[in-house]
C-alpha cells in the first residue's frame, strides 16, 4: 500500500475529506482488455466463457472472478493457472494503457481542491503501476492501495477500508468513484455514496439500480460538472 502522505492533500494540508477512485474502468480505458485477459486465460485452462458474461465481472477480484463464472464441480487446481494466464496477457497490454480523457485533470481538481485523493484498487501490484503510469498523476495522488490490502475483494468493501485507512478517512467524509456494480455494492456496505461512470460499459440503469448517487459518462462530464456533484458539496463543506 502506498502511504506516501497519509491523512494530507498533495500540497500537505490536512483533510478530512476525500475522494476514493476505482481505476481499471473508470480512470484508465482497461476494462475490455481484462475481458479479453480472462477470454483468453479460460480458453487456454479449456473452459469457452462468453465475452459478455465475463465484462460483467470485471470488477470483482480475480479469484471471485474466477469462481463466479466455472462450474463448482471443477477441479479447483485449474483456477490459479487462470489467474497465471489472465495477468500475463494482461501484461502484454500494459503499452497501450490509455486514460480516459479527464482522468488526471480530475484527481487534479480534487487534489487542488483539498481533497485527499486515493486509488482504491484491488489490481496486482505491478499491473496498478503499470496503470499509475498511464494515469500520470502521481502528483495529486496521496496513497493507492493493491490487491495485497484486501482479504476479501468488491463487492466486500476491504479494499476500500484499506483506502480509508491509507489516507486517514473516515467513511462519512469520503466519495467513491467507479464504473462496475461491484464498485457500489463495496462502497454501499460502508455507508459511503458511489458516482459512477458509464465509460467501463456498464449501463446508467444498472449502475442506478445497485445505489449510485450519479452516473456520468466518463471523467470529463464528472470533472464538468464536479461544482454540482457529490464530490463539489465536499469542495464546499
Amino acid at each position: 500500500m502506498d502511504r506516501e502522505s497519509k491523512g494530507q492533500s498533495s500540497e500537505g494540508r490536512r483533510s478530512e475529506k476525500g475522494v476514493l477512485f476505482d481505476v481499471d474502468g473508470t480512470l484508465i480505458d482497461s476494462a475490455y482488455i481484462h475481458t479479453l485477459a480472462w477470454w483468453h486465460a479460460f480458453r487456454q485452462s479449456g473452459f469457452d466463457v462468453p465475452m459478455a458474461r465475463i465484462h460483467r465481472c470485471v470488477g470483482m477480484g480475480g479469484a471471485r472472478l474466477v469462481d463466479s463464472l466455472l462450474p463448482d464441480s471443477r477441479d479447483r487446481e485449474v483456477d490459479e493457472a487462470i489467474l497465471s494466464a489472465h495477468s500475463g496477457v494482461f501484461g502484454t497490454y500494459w503499452p497501450s494503457l490509455r486514460a480516459f480523457d479527464g482522468a488526471r485533470d480530475l484527481l487534479a481538481k480534487c487534489s487542488q481542491g483539498g481533497l485527499a485523493v486515493a486509488l482504491a484498487s484491488s489490481a496486482r501490484e505491478q499491473d496498478l503501476n503499470a496503470l499509475r503510469s498511464a494515469l500520470s498523476a502521481d502528483d495529486f495522488i496521496d496513497a493507492a492501495t493493491s490487491a495485497n490490502d484486501a482479504e476479501n475483494s468488491k463487492p466486500e468493501p476491504d479494499i476500500l477500508v484499506a483506502a480509508l485507512e491509507a489516507v486517514g478517512l473516515e467513511a462519512s467524509g469520503a466519495v467513491y468513484v467507479g464504473d462496475a456494480v461491484w464498485d457500489v455494492m463495496a462502497a454501499s456496505k460502508l455507508g459511503i455514496p458511489t458516482i459512477a461512470l458509464t465509460c467501463g460499459g456498464t449501463s446508467e440503469a444498472e449502475l442506478r439500480d445497485v445505489g449510485a448517487v450519479e452516473v456520468y459518462e466518463g471523467p470529463r462530464e464528472l470533472l464538468d460538472n464536479l461544482d454540482r456533484s457529490a464530490i463539489g458539496k465536499l469542495l464546499v463543506s
